[in-house]
């Protein structure tokens, strides 16, 4: 006689350990969060470098003994740094500029740039030529920028911009990216502001006595963001909503000057 097993309790004992463990594994399962989904966050300037150089100083009228001795511009000796103009209204361009840049630097670092500034305050005083220039030298910026307002005639209007020209062993090298970035800057910012109908060409002077740009290894340019002497350049100038489309167009033309360069 073939004896009978009694294998059913067994087997439902089993089979009850299997499901409790696959309800293990499922609660387990859905337990544990999904694998985030990578993106891709870079900015338009990560890893690039912009100096800015916002011109003049708060006090430098109060220190001629710093401020008026010669340094070595290359072409010529100028004077370590000035105080800069202002509209007839006493608005001074140091204030400006500083301004300018300080919006500027802001813009710049939201697109991811890492960004150098030759000050950082409006009551200091300089810094000189060469320590403006060696900011963005020491940096190895990817494009420097020299922030100012003209103190032209009064009769003249608009902006224009300052490149360096090409100076035997000086300058060679950075002329021809300089124009690009000064040409890219051009096209943005007469969106706001007709170029100069008092000096330079279609809103671009070349200079070879501007030691900011004489002593730059870096492309770099000045900007004359306008005429502090003109009466209606002057309006917009001091208005604080323009003062942000001005630091928008800067930033806007560095940006496209960068993405062309392959910076």
């Amino acid at each position: 006689m073939v004896r009978k097993i009694r294998s059913v309790p067994i087997l439902m004992f089993m089979a009850a350990t299997i499901l409790s463990g696959c309800a293990t594994t499922t609660a387990a399962e859905e337990d544990t969060p999904a694998p985030a989904q990578s993106k891709n966050t870079s900015a338009p300037l990560d890893g690039l470098t912009v100096a800015i150089d916002p011109g003049h100083n708060g006090g430098n009228a109060n220190h001629p003994e710093i401020v008026n001795e010669p340094v070595d511009a290359v072409t010529k000796h100028k004077p370590c740094d000035t105080t800069g103009t202002e509209t007839n209204d006493g608005y001074a361009e140091h204030a400006f500029n500083f301004e300018i840049g300080t919006l500027l630097q802001a813009e710049l670092e939201d697109l991811g740039a890492t960004v150098v500034t030759t000050r950082d305050s409006d009551d200091g005083v300089g810094p000189c030529l060469p320590e403006r220039a060696a900011t963005g030298n020491d940096a190895n910026a990817d494009a420097a920028i020299s922030i100012h307002a003209d103190g032209g005639p009064a009769n003249g209007s608009g902006f224009h911009i300052l490149e360096p020209e090409p100076i035997e062993g000086h300058t060679e090298e950075i002329a021809e990216p300089s124009h690009e970035l000064a040409l890219a800057l051009r096209d943005e910012y007469e969106s706001i502001m007709s170029p100069a109908d008092y000096i330079g060409s279609d809103g671009i002077d070349s200079r070879d006595d501007m030691g900011g740009l004489n002593l730059s290894t870096v492309p770099k340019v000045m900007v004359e963001c306008g005429n502090m002497r003109n009466t209606d350049d002057a309006k917009q100038l001091a208005d604080s909503d323009f003062q942000i489309e001005i630091a928008h167009a800067l930033a806007e033309g560095i940006t496209h000057y960068l993405a062309e360069s392959g910076a």
